[in-house]
């Protein structure tokens, strides 16, 4: 049985713990507030910049390189997580619908050329003696374009040198500060505007200065660096916020077991008082 010295130590490394949880708390809200404000603003550029690109993609007479469809032979999946952990089941959730899209891959026949950001990530695959053709840390947490312009100027080289065919980003998708959901996104080829069998109205006749394949040829490569750093910050706005629940959820627990053990602590004290106050009683019951 524990010693009331014990308990008390214990209820000390709690409340001391509690501290920390809930001054990470803080720090996590001020963070996703930041990176919340960033990650929407390039959510509505990102999406207009596809939009814009699949409406000339489909209209260009001559296919750029990015938007060659070849025969999948090998096909690379980015998988992104954070540098940190402490974050919930913010990385686990990445890493295991990435395990099995990997599988499923592999089942099909193709070969899989994987593609990690993160250092989560890096030590997941690598514990799994799993091949990786290239890696990525330090990228969470800074959201620098410059720094994701070399993930997606590596991966927009080795499409073009047809190393790869394909190539999927799987990252968490920001939805709101309790819930992020894990995505799998096409990222190369880039798919050119679907027409539907709905009517709609004819688009403007536009001229283009330069010319549209001009125009594409500088905005394609532009779009895939886009498309990456959106998903960079996306994952980042979604670390934050994991990251807040899971430390105000481990504040909650402190407080549960402070209760606990003070309610334990409490009883062993009644238990210490009562044993000696029957000594007493019973010495005092010898001297008669």
């Amino acid at each position: 049985m524990a010693t009331l010295r014990d308990i008390k130590r214990r209820i000390t490394a709690v409340k001391n713990t509690k501290q920390i949880t809930k001054a990470m708390k803080m720090v996590a809200a001020a963070k996703l507030r930041k990176a919340q404000t960033r990650m929407l603003e390039m959510r509505a550029y990102a999406d207009k910049m596809n939009s814009v690109i699949a409406g000339l993609s489909g209209e260009s007479e001559s296919l750029h390189p990015l938007l060659t469809v070849r025969s999948r032979k090998t096909v690379e999946v980015i998988v992104m997580t954070s540098d940190r952990g402490l974050c919930g089941a913010f990385n686990s959730n990445i890493l295991k619908t990435a395990a099995r899209f990997i599988a499923e891959l592999k089942q099909e026949g193709f070969n899989v050329s994987l593609n990690v950001v993160g250092k989560k990530a890096f030590d997941y695959f690598k514990r799994r003696n799993v091949p990786m053709r290239k890696t990525w840390t330090g990228l969470s947490g800074k959201g620098i374009y410059s720094d994701v312009q070399k993930v997606a100027v590596d991966v927009i080289d080795n499409y073009i040198n047809e190393t790869i065919d394909e190539v999927f980003l799987i990252y968490n998708e920001f939805k709101t500060v309790m819930a992020q959901k894990v995505t799998t996104a096409k990222l190369l080829p880039v798919a050119p505007m679907e027409t539907s069998g709905e009517k709609t109205e004819m688009p403007a006749s536009f001229i283009y200065e330069p010319s549209r394949e001009d125009i594409l040829n500088q905005l394609l490569p532009k779009n895939i660096e886009v498309q990456v750093y959106r998903s960079i910050l996306e994952s980042q706005a979604s670390e934050e916020a994991a990251r807040m629940t899971a430390m105000e959820n481990a504040t909650q627990n402190a407080d549960e077991m402070i209760g606990r053990l003070t309610l334990q602590y409490n009883k062993a004290r009644q238990a210490n008082i009562t044993k000696e106050l029957m000594d007493i009683v019973g010495g005092v019951e010898a001297l008669k």
